[in-house]
This record gives C-alpha cells, structure tokens and sequence, in this order.
C-alpha cells in the first residue's frame, strides 16, 4: 500500500502545483502585459548597450584603447542573459509561484556565471592585447593569444560550473579540492613551459625590447627576429642566428641600441711619453676640432686616463646624432681619421708596446738609447 500512497501523493501535489500556477495566471493576466513589457525595456536597453559596444569595437579592432576594450566586453553580451536577466529582474518584484521563480533563479545563476566568465575573458584578452602594442603580431602577443585564450577560458569556465553547481545545491568541495590537486600536477609537469611563457607576458607587458631592435647580452649582439612563446631569436651581428629561452634572456643584462636618438662613440690612444707637457695639454682642443669637423658629432671630452705601461693613455668621447649601426661606424673613422691628421700635423706621436733596453759603459755611466735632447 506504501508505494501506491506515494504515488497518489506526487500525483496530488503536482495537481495542486497545476492549479497554483494556473490560479496565479488567472489572478495577474492584466498585470502580465506591464511585466512582459517592462522585461522587453530591459532586454532592447541590453541590445542598446551591445550595439555600442560593436561600435565601439569596431573603430579599434586590435583594443590598441580603453575604448576598444570595453566594446569588445560588451559586444560579447548574449541574448540568452539579458532574457533570463530581464525575466528575473522582474519576478523579484511580482509575487510569481515559488517554482517559477526558483526556476528563473537557476536560470539567470547560469546565464550569469557564464556571461561573466565571457566578460572577464574578453576583459583579460583586451588589456593584454592592448598592452601589445600597435602591431601585435610583431610581439609575443601574435604568438601566444590562442594559449592564452584556452588558458583564461578553462580557468574561467571551470569557476563558472562551479559557482552553478554549488548554487543549485551540489556539494563542490571534493571537486575544488580534485581541481586543485590536477592543477598543481599539471602545473609541475609543465613547469619549464609556463615559466618561459610568463616570461613572453613579462617581455610584452615591460617592454624591455621589441621585434627589431639590437640588444646586447653577455657576449652576443643581435637584432630581434622574433619573440615565442618559449624563445626568443636573434640574427647576430655576424649573421647566425641566435636562439635564446625567455627566462634565461630575462635573468641577464640586457642593453637595447633601440632606445635614443645617439650614439656615443669612444676612442682611446696613447701618446708616447717624450711628449712635451706644452703638447699634451694640446691634445683636448685638437680631439675636439677632429670631431667637429664631422657633420653630426658632437665632442664630449677628452681626457687623460692614465700613465701605461708604455704610453700616456688619453680617452676621447664623442656622439653622434644617428642610432644606425653604419652611420656610427662611419663617423667614428672619419673622427679617428681627423685625429691621425691633426696630430701628424702637430708631431704628436701615437705610441705603441715598446720596450728600451738601457746598456752602461765601461765607466758604469748608463748609455742613452736615444740622443739626448740639445740645451
């Protein structure tokens, strides 16, 4: 008799459920037109404000502004959310039966979990894309975005689905807890990958050089070829190329010839130590008239460094108003050339590794290895 009562039962309360929502019906069918239309109000000003954001996307398609990033979050609006959206705005002000309204709750908790995971996304895809740059397929941002997108979308979703089912009442905790221990799995399996991969994001984001640019470290000069998700490639200076792990270029010191708008240049000589002081203090204005006579450099200093082991070492430094590597070059012969010129000019003699060898006569007297200077 039990399973037959429980039937009944069911069949009783559905019947009475039946007859509530049929009673609310007959009870708010003049009021239904006001909610409906108040419902459609909500959903044409969500339409308004995806309008705009296609709009406003559409006049910068790569998010290069703030303009560009909130459009494309908006645009990203969908037509299942603002119905249940509006639906749900308006039962929470009409006295709808309880089914009906707990049902509009799940609903609108799954459309809105998985309208916000597609407004973070495209949030977080906006302001990476526009930290890009102007081209973002000369930076890692060309390289990486389908990555990223599959990354913030797993995370994002997987939040999502969690946040529904522990709405609709299903205990999450041994699934957060199973999540977290696959992440962290996962996460040490590919250690090496997600490092050179945050690596590029830390590239993108600081900038410290760009597709194009001649950078230095360690021993290697390059020009930058292209920025990955796990390397980075140089062409060096001598033509090979040169193919380094973002992590291990980021721990070293790097030097960018990018930057600026000059070049300064340095060029040591020494002087031999039979220079007169009188000439010495010549050298400065002579270096500086060397270079002046060079369209496009301008004399810094120069100055004594020290006394070497066989010459007075002097350090001359000049800039020139050209960051090309051939321009450079040129202006630093055609300085060093001015140089030879005038201090041929002026009996300044360059000195070079000598060594003099001193020899003493029979009296003991020391024999001069070269003539001594007329009195």
């Amino acid at each position: 008799m039990q399973p037959g009562t429980n039937a009944a039962e069911a069949i009783s309360t559905g019947r009475e459920g039946i007859e509530s929502v049929a009673d609310w019906f007959a009870a708010n069918w003049q009021q239904l037109p006001i909610g409906l239309g108040v419902a459609a109000a909500i959903v044409l000003f969500m339409l308004g404000l995806r309008f705009a954001g296609r709009w406003l996307s559409s006049g910068d398609p790569d998010c290069h502004h703030w303009r560009g990033v909130i459009g494309r979050v908006l645009e990203k609006t969908s037509i299942f959310f603002m119905i249940v959206a509006a639906l749900d705005m308006v039962a929470t002000y009409a006295a709808v039966p309880a089914k009906i309204e707990r049902l509009l709750d799940i609903l609108f908790t799954i459309g809105f979990a998985f309208q916000g995971a597609i407004w973070a996304r495209e949030l977080i895809i906006g302001v990476i894309s526009r930290k890009a740059g102007e081209d973002p397929t000369e930076t890692a941002i060309g390289n990486a975005m389908a990555v990223i997108r599959v990354l913030v979308s797993v995370a994002l979703f997987a939040i999502a689905i969690i946040v529904i089912l522990d709405n609709v009442g299903v205990n999450v905790t041994a699934l957060v807890a199973g999540l977290g221990i696959g992440g962290i799995a996962i996460g040490l399996a590919a250690q090496g990958i997600f490092s050179d991969l945050f690596a590029a994001l830390s590239i993108l984001f600081d900038k410290p050089f760009r597709r194009g640019d001649v950078i230095q470290f360690d021993r290697t000069t390059g020009t930058i070829e292209r920025i990955g998700l796990k390397t980075t490639r140089l062409r060096s200076i001598n033509g090979e190329l040169v193919v380094m792990a973002n992590t291990k270029l980021l721990e070293r010191e790097i030097k960018n010839y990018a930057g600026g708008n000059m070049r300064r240049s340095q060029l040591p000589f020494g002087l031999v130590y039979q220079t007169p002081p009188d000439e010495l203090e010549k050298v400065t204005s002579l270096a500086k008239a060397a270079v002046e006579s060079r369209k496009g450099c301008s004399f810094v200093r120069c100055a004594i460094l020290g006394f070497g082991a066989s010459s007075i070492d002097f350090e001359l430094l000049f800039d020139s108003r050209s960051t090309d590597a051939n321009k450079v070059a040129a202006d630093r012969t055609a300085v060093a050339l001015a140089v030879l010129r005038s201090f041929a000019e002026h009996k300044l003699e360059f000195a070079y590794p000598a060594q003099t060898t001193f020899t003493a006569a029979p009296d003991g007297t020391l024999v001069m290895p070269y003539p001594e200077p007329m009195r």
